[in-house]
């Protein structure tokens, strides 16, 4: 059943994408050319106005079912596509508290590197200061 329903989409999906085409155009026109010129042939104008009304009336139809179908495969494409987009959102507010923390973390990093700075140059001091009384 899944199956089948899937097969019809796919018609009907088809069906809508011909009928929007230069060929359908093509395809209409000259339908309507050969409808019309059945008079000359001896058929009467309004047996040709009747069948040519009631095939449009019924081509109307299809063509509303199609454009809703259409219409409606879209709206689906268009809610997943909000969906992605609302998830990609979140990463990237995610992604920014990411970039707000390491900054702080080098921050931090930075403060440490300062303070070992003085540590160091501190040492060095205490170092200079034990040479200059070991050479006295």
């Amino acid at each position: 059943m899944l199956e089948t329903r899937k097969k019809l989409e796919n018609i009907a999906l088809g069906a809508s994408s011909w009928l929007g085409s230069v060929e359908s155009l093509i395809v209409h026109t000259l339908i309507f050319v050969i409808s019309f010129s059945l008079v000359l042939f001896g058929v009467d104008f309004d047996r040709v106005l009747l069948v040519l009304t009631t095939a449009l009336s019924l081509e109307a139809i299809y063509l509303a079912i199609f454009i809703q179908m259409s219409v409606n495969k879209s709206a689906i494409r268009l809610a997943q596509v909000e969906h992605s987009v609302d998830e990609i959102a979140e990463d990237v507010e995610e992604i920014a508290e990411d970039v707000v923390e390491i900054a702080h973390d080098v921050e931090g990093i930075e403060k440490d590197i300062d303070e070992i700075q003085e540590d160091v140059e501190g040492i060095e001091k205490d170092v200079d200061e034990m040479q200059e009384e070991s050479k006295k």
